[in-house]
């Protein structure tokens, strides 16, 4: 199933990619300009730790001309790089971070992204193998009082724009057994969304990085997109 996108949908995808949320708190949205003069980019974490949070710098521009091709959004040439404490962060709707191995953050960091996914935020993770522990300790530090619970394939997120009916695709192979993913909810709203064995984003590189397939390299751009989209239309 791929869903059609309207003009009008389409507009405000392209005004809510490019601009503060303006339920966002004053003391933050002032300091709000348009830095990707309309256009859908990605934020990228910077994080503490050792873990490797700069890998693999192909994938976010590729999901972002593959979401262009397939939908007309236009969108930034590049990825942007942020650490939590940068006052340019909730300039951003979106944050990614992944990465082998560890991630830490600070009590201000942590303090710092839950402010972000509590006013309109949102956060995909994606574990590039050994992050898991890692980023579920530091996950905690924001959301104390919330659990990732493992969505339901009928979850919107899997059916936006293609259609997953399995689920989160299984990209690469790193601790045996199926893909999973995880949400946190807020309000009601999920604001952040973790896939664990399945490294969609290592789809998103460049061919000759991983040598996948098309097949897998086409599913992993399609469940990037279908996260873009949720996130926009939600």
């Amino acid at each position: 199933m791929k869903m059609k996108l309207t003009s009008r949908l389409r507009s405000n995808l392209i005004i809510l990619s490019g601009v503060c949320l303006m339920h966002w708190p004053i003391s933050y949205s002032a300091s709000c300009q348009d830095l990707t003069e309309g256009k859908l980019t990605g934020a990228r974490i910077k994080y503490g730790g050792g873990g490797d949070w700069y890998n693999d710098p192909s994938a976010i521009p590729n999901l972002l001309r593959f979401i262009q091709q397939e939908t007309g959004i236009a969108v930034a040439k590049d990825e942007v790089r942020i650490a939590l404490a940068d006052e340019k962060l909730f300039s951003y709707p979106i944050l990614f971070i992944t990465g082998h191995g560890r991630i830490r953050l600070t009590e201000v960091e942590a303090m710092r992204l839950r402010d972000f996914l509590t006013h309109g935020g949102f956060l995909y993770a994606d574990d590039d193998y050994g992050m898991d522990q890692h980023f579920r300790r530091e996950i905690k530090k924001a959301f104390p009082d919330h659990e990732l619970v493992e969505l339901p394939f009928d979850h919107d997120i899997y059916h936006v724009h293609f259609d997953f009916p399995n689920g989160p695709p299984k990209i690469h192979e790193h601790d045996g057994g199926p893909p999973r993913a995880y949400g946190i909810f807020y309000g009601g709203k999920m604001v952040v969304y973790y896939t664990v064995n399945t490294n969609i984003s290592d789809g998103w590189v460049d061919p000759q990085v991983h040598n996948d397939p098309p097949p897998i390299r086409e599913a992993a751009l399609k469940m990037g997109t279908n996260i873009v989209l949720w996130v926009l239309m939600n």
